[in-house]
């Protein structure tokens, strides 16, 4: 059952970057023991817990963290006959914790990502890397060769039009990993022991047109901006695919984004990913979207929005009939996807009924 816990805890850096206006989502299936190794850093904050799998394990969170725990009951609850477009058993249920969150800004960690170092060997906090990402502006509509030019030591590069360099309003802020890659089952199986061991020390706005595959294992956005359209599809149980719920998502995202005039970072900052899935299993999730991609890909790079379009929730109701009407044809999934994207929406703008509000007054 869904409740909050408060417990006084260990001393925590004080006057933490956005306490009280980020909430950490989490999907696990397990005890969440790694967050002792994150306590020094995410303490200050209030975690939203979402709980895949059998709803009648009980999951334990280490003592002094202020949370709300929501399992499958606790979804089927909330949002009734809408829940379907929530997926089970895959860590796409975490965009539940999205939905109920009433605060501006989300961080998003997977259960087996652990505190990374720097080259000088000092822990990474990567939510504070996330948040200065956030709050920094983004520059989509011209590549910096300096990269982010509000970086301290940085600044924007000669030819580099004055015109734009108040910069766009950051929306996503996606973070990278060391040791485990993000790979895809047939690079894990030809490089089974290949780890990450390159720290970069950049960030940078993926440039106005162009699509990336969004990983959401070490993922912070501006929910306000952007929040309505970070579904992670249908995934898992039930369905023909799997693993592609982050990547969905992003690509839905850029589109929206560039489309809205928003940016998105990658980049800074890094997690230690510590554990990787087995690839036989993720080859059995995968194997549609490896075809389905090649399709997929130049979907979303061919889709325009129109105008008229000028809220999050139009911009992805609009999407949602492009799938139906173009990958419709590939596969029937598509069409129950599409349908899911709109009850996702209906779903948001029930439980955000104050910001629902502002988009539509925003859209007349």
């Amino acid at each position: 059952m869904a409740g909050t816990v408060t417990v006084p805890g260990a001393s925590v850096p004080s006057t933490p970057l956005l306490k009280d206006e980020l909430d950490i989502v989490i999907p696990t299936i397990r005890n969440l023991d790694f967050l002792e190794m994150w306590r020094p850093f995410f303490q200050p904050y209030h975690l939203i817990i979402v709980q895949d799998g059998d709803p009648t394990k009980t999951i334990k969170v280490p003592e002094g963290f202020d949370y709300e725990l929501y399992n499958r009951n606790d979804i089927n609850r909330i949002l009734g006959p809408k829940a379907s477009c929530i997926s089970f058993k895959d860590s796409a249920c975490r965009c539940f914790g999205y939905m109920v969150s009433k605060k501006k800004y989300i961080y998003t960690i997977d259960d087996d990502c652990f505190v990374a170092k720097d080259p000088s060997g000092k822990d990474i906090n990567a939510l504070e890397q996330h948040i200065k990402n956030l709050l920094s502006p983004s520059t989509p509509f011209f590549f910096n060769t300096l990269y982010d030019p509000y970086r301290e030591g940085a600044d924007f590069v000669r030819g580099y039009p004055f015109s734009l360099r108040e910069g766009a309003h950051t929306a996503v802020s996606h973070g990278l990993w060391l040791n485990i890659p993000d790979y895809d089952a047939p690079t894990q199986l030809v490089k089974p022991k290949e780890r990450n061991e390159r720290y970069v020390d950049a960030v940078m706005t993926i440039p106005k047109g162009t699509l990336f595959p969004m990983c959401g294992m070490n993922l912070a956005f501006d929910r306000n901006l952007i929040g309505p359209a970070m579904y992670f599809g249908l995934m898992g149980d039930g369905q023909p695919i799997g693993r592609y719920d982050d990547m969905w998502a992003g690509w839905c995202v850029k589109v929206i984004c560039d489309h809205l005039s928003l940016g998105v970072k990658t980049g800074l900052p890094y997690i230690w990913h510590s554990k990787a899935s087995n690839p036989f299993v993720n080859l059995k999730k995968e194997y549609k979207g490896i075809f389905w991609q090649e399709d997929i890909i130049p979907f979303f790079q061919n889709v325009t929005i129109p105008k008229e379009c000028d809220t999050v929730q139009k911009c992805y109701i609009y999407l949602s009939g492009q799938v139906k009407e173009k990958l419709g044809k590939i596969d029937p999934y598509f069409v129950k996807l599409a349908d899911a994207m709109v009850t996702w929406i209906e779903a948001w703008d029930e439980l955000n009924p104050t910001a629902a509000a502002a988009e539509n007054g925003k859209a007349k």
